[in-house]
């Protein structure tokens, strides 16, 4: 009897840990996410820098908004994530579904940071086109 309820504890911390990992991974991918938007904002600066007109910098604005959208998305990843991990075992259903909860606002502001990447990344596109059409007029 002793060493089953050993290994359900040991059974449970494991989930508890998979759950968290998930979070982790989620943040870090959040992470990865604004990193990239924030590479972009800057190319887009640049692009604005080398040809300053009004799309250039227009698209670098956008860029700077969205690199921001991500870093927040990013946080609010690493809160969730912290909750998670921070989360004791317990012998009720709560703490199961509070990490779930946690696990799943970590999914979702990786998901919002990942779009603002990409929002961000087209940007910096659009200012180096831009930039592109700018020199080529003169």
């Amino acid at each position: 009897m002793k060493f089953t309820r050993t290994l359900l504890a040991a059974a449970l911390v494991a989930l508890l840990a998979a759950c968290s990992n998930g979070a982790q991974d989620s943040a870090q991918d959040a992470q990865k996410s604004a990193d990239s938007a924030q590479q972009a904002a800057d190319q887009a600066q640049q692009a604005a820098a080398a040809a300053p007109n009004t799309e250039t910098t227009q698209a670098a604005d956008q860029a700077k908004t969205a690199a921001s959208a991500a870093d927040q998305a990013s946080g609010q990843a690493q809160q969730a994530a912290t909750a998670a991990s921070a989360m004791a075992p317990a012998e009720n259903g709560s703490t199961s579904d509070v990490k779930d909860q946690a696990q799943n606002a970590a999914s979702n502001a990786a998901d919002m940071a990942a779009k603002a990447k990409d929002a961000a990344q087209k940007a910096a596109a659009n200012a180096k086109d831009a930039k592109d059409d700018a020199t080529k007029g003169h």
